[in-house]
């Protein structure tokens, strides 16, 4: 029998993202993101699957909000649709839109529940990317608008904001490898997005204590830390050439380290920097957010864009083939507990997916549940090694649309019959409910 007792101050969520569970993409003045686009591209989303109705959180949020009370969280973590705000990307805001992250919010304070909002999980507006997406720096302003308009009118309902969901997907995934939208295979306009996201959250943190809020602000990425395959020298600094290129171009700038030579120097890359730009990006913030999944091996490799390759591991592995390394967390909450001076960090999402089948009403997984055990674990450990580690939450709260693999993986610690919408909690939600109440032996 062990036990992992965390102190009474901290903070347990779960999250969601706006396209992954709202559905209604046509109702109440939204109009198309890059997602609807890249949904009807064929052959670009696993079964032709698309987020029309998701988990029609949208008309069902009542539902759910009572689900997570009854679990006993704290906290939801959601992000807002931008074009439900501003359809159009800039300009006209969309009160209908609004009102319903109002409404949300109502209720979960209702409930007791902490209000988490994510600005931008991805769903840009398609209008937006008309005019050439997060490869141009008028997107950054946009962005400011938008998220100013949020802090004005939903400011009052929302406990803790933040303003990036994971830029490395957006930028590499959405820009250079072409597997999430707008579907682009673009070195040069990946980096031009790195570079215009970094600017877009710095610019809406300016906004943001521009008006004086006093919500804590933050960002949230998805580090990767890969460890190197062998002592030699060279796969080390493959390791290094990894994290830089994925993680360090976006932690190291909002510390106001600038981008890390590895990338300038070694690899030769250049960042569409203008003056006042990496003071801009590094605004002050009160935490960064950890959405960690995996940890994967590599070796030095001089014929790969990025200097280094991904070689196979021996852990156990998700239904995405992604290697379960509970340590991994460890090593990631140690790496920016260092490089932000003891920042408050939180685990903004943390999870997996797994084959989930109703048996007699109820869905017994087993494997999800001991990956969140041997993560929280980790958790537990990096605190106790001084990490500031404030929160965990986990992911995601429901079954829902997974990106490019549709409705064929499920993440959820809610089971979501798509067929009737309805919500049947796991084995692993009532796990939850329990290290929430402080029985933590397992």
């Amino acid at each position: 029998m062990q036990k992992i007792e965390f102190n009474k101050d901290f903070l347990w969520g779960c999250a969601t993202a706006s396209y992954q569970v709202e559905g209604a993409i046509d109702e109440d003045g939204r109009k198309p993101s890059i997602w609807d686009t890249f949904c009807n591209k064929a052959g670009a989303i696993l079964h032709g699957d698309d987020g029309k109705i998701a988990a029609d959180q949208y008309h069902r949020y009542k539902e759910d909000v009572q689900l997570m009370s009854d679990l006993n969280f704290q906290a939801y973590r959601f992000s807002i649709a931008w074009p439900r705000i501003m359809p159009d990307g800039r300009g006209a805001v969309n009160q209908k839109g609004l009102q319903y992250y109002i409404n949300l919010s109502k209720e979960l304070h209702s409930k007791g529940l902490k209000v988490v909002a994510t600005l931008y999980h991805w769903d840009l507006p398609q209008a937006l990317q008309d005019e050439g997406g997060w490869a141009v720096r008028s997107t950054a302003y946009a962005f400011a608008e938008y998220a100013k308009v949020c802090f004005e009118e939903l400011g009052p309902y929302v406990d803790q904001w933040i303003t990036l969901n994971e830029p490395f997907c957006t930028a590499y995934l959405g820009y250079l490898y072409g597997e999430h939208a707008p579907g682009i295979k673009d070195q040069e306009q990946a980096i031009k997005a790195v570079h215009y996201l970094n600017l877009a959250h710095g610019l809406a943190v300016v906004e943001y204590h521009k008006l004086g809020l006093e919500a804590p602000i933050g960002t949230v990425l998805n580090p990767s830390l890969p460890r190197p395959a062998s002592r030699k020298a060279y796969d080390e600094k493959a390791a290094r050439y990894a994290r830089a290129i994925f993680t360090d171009v976006f932690l190291l700038p909002l510390m106001g380290k600038g981008y890390p030579q590895e990338v300038t120097k070694d690899m030769h890359i250049s960042f569409p920097v203008q003056t006042g730009d990496m003071e801009l990006i590094a605004q002050p913030i009160d935490f960064i957010g950890i959405n960690y999944y995996m940890e994967r091996a590599v070796v030095f490799d001089e014929s790969r864009l990025f200097l280094h390759r991904e070689v196979p591991s021996w852990q156990r592995t998700t239904n995405q083939d992604w290697p379960i390394v509970p340590y991994g967390l460890l090593r990631v909450l140690k790496y920016f507990d260092q490089v932000t001076d003891g920042l408050p960090l939180y685990i903004t999402e943390n999870g997996c997916a797994n084959d989930d089948v109703p048996i007699n009403g109820r869905v017994h997984d087993s494997f999800r549940c001991d990956y969140i055990i041997e993560h929280l674990a980790a958790c537990k450990q990096a605190i106790d090694e001084g990490v500031n580690l404030k929160g965990y939450f986990v992911w995601s709260f429901m079954d829902n649309f997974e990106w490019a693999w549709g409705y064929s993986r499920r993440f959820g610690i809610v089971y979501i019959d798509y067929e009737t919408q309805q919500r049947i909690p796991k084995d692993s939600a009532y796990m939850m409910r329990d290290f929430i109440a402080g029985y933590c032996e397992f």
